[in-house]
């Protein structure tokens, strides 16, 4: 579904920049090497070029200030086709940076070369890593291989071909010394930045699609489909299991839409002693549609609504790199998907919902059916998979966006190994991760007077009483809670972020398994 980037390839190049052989060539510079006559790379450029870069960044008042960017043809003075040089500050002040965010400056000036490079018309793009020292050096490789791939993709299962649209960038090099091309590190980061890329774009493509394409049975099919390709086993179940099962909660939400529900597990388990070992559990949102239910939204806030199982979409995508990296240890994602329609069997404000653990919930409203849903199967996990942690991520409030902003994601849980490996795991991975507190006064707005809980309470604080109401389902299940909602979606392009599903997540939970691995 998304152009181009199943045929790009990643490699390692092991050649001094001003000697790249490509269509575009992409060079991340600090403000040291640009000032006076150049140094390093810049130099060796602006002399193939007759003195032209320099006098370009000169012209353009480019400096090499972060966020910066200049590009020029060579008209056939170098091997490579056209130059961009990307701005990344002072040395200094970006290395520091670099070491609290795993490159992401890097990531985000290579996804935005590579459109550019796009809109150019180039076909191979090579990218010099920054001049660091060989422990450094595959980190930057990998976040430079990323953010280029990303930015690379285009969600086009919904367009008409245009024969006048340029064919996209089909192959990256990431140029490296020599003496590092074939260093194991290298090659690893490389691998593990394509089949990243790969993941993240398989999300974004999930969550791109119409709801009518993307149905609670279709989300199963498609986690199948990842089950068999990767070689993970899944289970489906429907709605007969889940009333089995006594998730009123789930059924409640699902029972207004024509769509019957999915529970959906897929599960990489190793061989020997290492399956039975505490497994790592994912938990995604997976709403295929949310029209609010009998609280219907607004039609400009139901548009984007077909997001809604970004949760989802991210934990799949998370297992399709998890199991090829083989922990050695169980790794489970769990998703109930459904559709919140309106209608004449639908749930209703002031109904009585009785939830897999056989606690009551008082609906107050039904626009709140993330909550819900998420409950029964956090419930389910955490009884019959006994995690050693458990992760769920949802675009789950609007609430966190009013608190945090479109770009960042939202942190809940008990303090312990869990949440500080979430946030540890995303300043690797470079998503944004904000903690944010489980305030115990706000706990008493979900109290009710006809049942043990409300799926709601005021609205001020909303994130953290939905936090609250999630945590009441997990048991003693090791915790925390991702509150995407921001984040899972974007409305412009930025770094190597397309417009429309962003993938988020997926990122950071591969991460999390990796440093759980260690």
């Amino acid at each position: 579904m998304s152009r181009g980037i199943e045929r790009i390839a990643v490699r390692a190049a092991g050649a001094a920049p001003a000697e790249a052989e490509a269509d575009a060539l992409a060079l991340p510079v600090f403000e040291d090497e640009v000032r006076g006559g150049g140094t390093g790379a810049v130099k060796d450029l602006d002399r193939l070029l007759d003195g032209a870069l320099l006098a370009a960044a000169r012209a353009e008042r480019f400096t090499g200030k972060a966020g910066q960017e200049l590009a020029l043809p060579t008209l056939g003075r170098a091997r490579a086709g056209r130059v961009v040089l990307m701005g990344m500050g002072a040395r200094a002040k970006a290395l520091e940076a670099w070491g609290r965010d795993g490159y992401e400056a890097l990531r985000a000036a290579a996804g935005k070369a590579a459109r550019g490079a796009e809109k150019a018309g180039a076909r191979t793009l090579a990218l010099a890593a920054p001049e660091l020292d060989g422990g450094a050096l595959p980190g930057a490789a990998r976040a430079l291989a990323e953010g280029a791939l990303l930015g690379a993709y285009r969600f086009s299962r919904y367009r008409k071909d245009d024969p006048a649209r340029p064919a996209g960038v089909s192959e990256v090099a990431v140029l490296v010394p020599p003496s590092l091309e074939k260093a194991r590190a290298v090659k690893d980061a490389l691998e593990l930045a394509r089949r990243l890329a790969g993941a993240v774009a398989w999300a974004r493509d999930l969550v791109n699609l119409g709801p009518a394409d993307c149905t609670p049975e279709l989300l199963a099919r498609a986690a199948s489909e990842v089950a068999r390709r990767a070689g993970l086993s899944v289970e489906v179940r429907g709605p007969k299991e889940l009333q089995a099962l006594k998730m009123g909660m789930f059924l409640g939400v699902t029972r207004g839409s024509a769509e019957p529900p999915r529970l959906v597990k897929v599960s990489w388990v190793p061989r020997g002693a290492a399956g039975r070992r505490a497994p790592v559990v994912l938990v995604g949102k997976a709403i295929t549609f949310d029209s609010g239910g009998l609280s219907l939204k607004p039609t400009e806030s139901m548009v984007t609504m077909n997001t809604d199982m970004a949760g989802s979409a991210a934990v799949l995508g998370a297992m399709q790199v998890i199991a090829a990296l083989k922990p050695p240890f169980p790794v489970h994602a769990v998703l109930g998907a459904c559709e919140n329609m309106p209608g004449g069997r639908a749930y209703k404000p002031s109904d009585v919902l009785v939830a897999h653990d056989g606690q009551t919930v008082e609906i107050t409203n039904t626009d709140a059916e993330g909550r819900l849903v998420l409950g029964d199967v956090l419930s389910w996990a955490a009884e019959t998979l006994k995690p050693a942690a458990m992760i769920d991520v949802a675009t789950l409030t609007g609430a966190c966006i009013v608190a945090l902003g479109n770009g960042t994601a939202g942190l809940f849980g008990p303090d312990g190994p869990v949440a500080d490996g979430v946030l540890a795991a995303a300043r690797a991975a470079g998503e944004d991760v904000w903690r944010l507190p489980m305030t115990e006064g706000l706990k008493d707005q979900l109290k009710s007077d006809r049942a043990d809980l409300k799926n709601t309470g005021e609205r001020w604080g909303g994130a953290i009483t939905a936090a609250h109401f999630l945590h009441a389902f997990t048991k003693d299940a090791p915790w925390a809670h991702l509150d995407i909602a921001g984040p899972s979606h974007s409305g412009k392009e930025q770094g190597y972020v397309a417009k429309g599903g962003t993938g988020f997540a997926v990122r950071t939970l591969v991460e999390f398994v990796r440093a759980w691995e260690a």
